[in-house]
């Protein structure tokens, strides 16, 4: 038997859709050379992750045998795969591999953060390979929403692994390559061991459709439309947003592009030779002179980001431009579970404009970009895998994929984020289990889940803040009385006096009877006026708030 072994260890995407970090390794357990599929980012919300900027796998584990890790290959150049390339490189050091599109993309990152472009490599599609260590990987393309998305073939001593990233069976996409089954079926020809495979869609019991299918239905909305449109789809999506301009350009409308990410989307597709043509577009400067029945708009923040093109039209006026009653606004894309919020926040906005607002309830104007039920089914069968390993999914997710799986009768295995499968032989086995969790990139620094910033972010928020300030003399005596200030709590309590009033009486109270002992112990002293203020503040407005003390001895 041998002393290698093949192994599988998710550290993020597993259990979640977002920050997707897949590690692979082979050799002496312990000594594996490792590869790391994907190191994407997810995003935070007000009500868990409050201030917070963007949140990373924590790549712990990997970072302490960055020594054995080989490279890392990016599927694709959505942000929950590329984006927290730069953010980890230094860490890591390790150089990135991704197909023109994807490498465009993340070279701007690298830029952004000041490490070298060189660092990304062009890779080609299949059947080039890259040898890695024991590895030798290929790029094999798949349709998804974004142009030049790839599968892995990953070839390695125990056998062949197709890691698909995220797919859809497309075979007219409009930009990029369609889903090709006869060469999917070739690489499958020599034996898959395991197929690693995209698990969002698992529940929906329709084949997916193709891009092609929302060209009409959007010309013929654009076409109807009377003032002015605008349309806000995923700035990746450069076939949508294609398709978009398309339906301004005939129905004899100017395009605009507004938003970063929009334009910097359709200068990469450009730069890298995805998309030969595009509609002429005018700029927003260009646009305000123009009338406004002749203008199609194509903007940023899907999602009801609170400062994308979408918010601010939604607010008032956005670079001179602003939508009246009888505009139209359509929402050609599907909103990611827990952004829904935002978006309606946005589309009532909207509507007290007197804007109609039109968004994807009856399925016309958006496709997914992955592979639902009937589509995973057909790759099963097309790689004829001997063990499914699904990723790219909540729990509910991947462990529906793997029933789905063994329906088929073949092996399926649910490993979740820290799960390290070894599949040497001919069946999976967990191995062992590795600490991982999320990594806060709070303004300029990086924060763990663990350390305790957010949460106490979280207490303030959710609380109210009191600070208390005590000055005492060379003997240990209280010197005057002690003082309040007070964030984000009511200033009137139930006593109807001042809550700074109420607070501060009861603690001159409580210092005025303090033993020595007490009086000459900080921690003491901090402790006993923490519990005195969050029972006062309790009685008097119901809330426990966070307490600082800060308590100044004269000596």
């Amino acid at each position: 038997m041998s002393s290698e072994r093949l192994i599988y260890l998710p550290l993020g995407g597993a259990g979640e859709i977002g920050m997707n970090a897949y590690v692979y390794g082979y050799g002496k357990p312990g000594q594996e050379r490792l590869i790391l599929v994907d190191l994407g980012v997810t995003f935070p919300d007000m009500d868990t992750t409050p201030g917070v900027d963007l949140i990373h796998a924590d790549i712990s584990w990997l970072r302490e045998r960055a020594d054995r890790l080989g490279a890392v290959f990016v599927t694709h150049a959505h942000e929950d795969h590329v984006g927290a390339v730069a953010h980890c490189y230094e860490a890591l050091g390790a150089p990135v591999f991704a197909r023109a599109f994807t490498a465009n993309i993340a070279r701007r990152k690298m830029e952004e953060h000041g490490y070298p472009e060189d660092a990304v490599h062009t890779a080609s599609a299949w059947p080039e390979q890259i040898s890695v260590g024991p590895f030798k990987v290929g790029f094999l393309p798949v349709s998804h929403s974004i142009p030049e998305s790839a599968a892995l073939v990953i070839d390695t001593p125990e056998g062949r692994i197709v890691h698909t990233g995220d797919f859809k069976l497309d075979e007219n996409p409009i930009v990029g390559e369609p889903f090709d089954p006869n060469l999917w079926a070739e690489v499958a020809k020599s034996g898959v061991k395991a197929l690693v495979c995209d698990s969002t869609n698992v529940f929906s019991p329709h084949a997916g459709r193709s891009e092609s299918e929302v060209g009409p239905e959007i010309t013929r909305l654009v076409e109807e439309a009377s003032g002015m449109v605008v349309a806000t789809t995923f700035a990746s999506n450069v076939a949508r947003v294609k398709t978009l301009a398309e339906a301004g350009e005939r129905a004899g409308r100017s395009v605009v592009l507004l938003g970063r990410a929009m334009r910097r989307m359709i200068e990469a597709a450009t730069e890298t030779g995805i998309l030969t043509s595009f509609p002429r577009v005018v700029s927003a400067e260009e646009a305000v002179d123009m009338p406004r029945q002749n203008l199609m708009l194509i903007v940023t923040g899907s999602q009801g980001e609170r400062r994308a093109a979408s918010a601010q039209l939604a607010r008032g006026k956005y670079r001179g431009l602003e939508l009246k009653e009888g505009d139209l606004f359509l929402f050609s894309s599907k909103t990611i579970p827990g952004n829904e919020r935002g978006v309606i926040f946005i589309m009532n906005q909207l509507s007290e404009k007197g804007v109609d607002v039109v968004d994807d309830s009856a399925g016309l104007y958006h496709v997914s970009g992955h592979a639902n039920r009937p589509d995973l089914e057909k790759v099963h069968g097309l790689v004829d895998p001997q063990m499914i390993i699904p990723m790219h999914g909540e729990h509910r997710h991947l462990r529906e994929h793997a029933k789905l799986a063994e329906a088929g009768g073949r092996t399926g295995i649910l490993a979740v984020n820290g799960t390290m499968l070894d599949l040497t032989g001919n069946a999976p086995r967990v191995v062992d289990y590795v600490e991982t969790g999320r990594t806060y990139l709070d303004g300029t620094v990086k924060v763990g889940a663990l350390d305790g910033v957010v949460r106490d972010r979280i207490r303030m928020a959710l609380n109210g803040h009191v600070t208390v300030t005590v000055i005492l003399d060379e003997e240990d005596e209280p010197l005057g009385e002690p003082w309040c200030d007070t964030m984000g709590l009511s200033e009137i309590g139930s006593s109807r006096a001042a809550l700074v009033e109420v607070l501060e009486e009861d603690l001159n109270q409580f210092l005025m009877r303090a033993d020595a002992k007490t009086l000459r112990d900080d921690d003491k002293l901090e402790e006993a006026i923490r519990r005195i203020v969050r029972q006062t503040a309790k009685t008097e407005i119901g809330k426990k708030p966070e307490v600082t003390t800060v308590i100044s001895r004269m000596k």
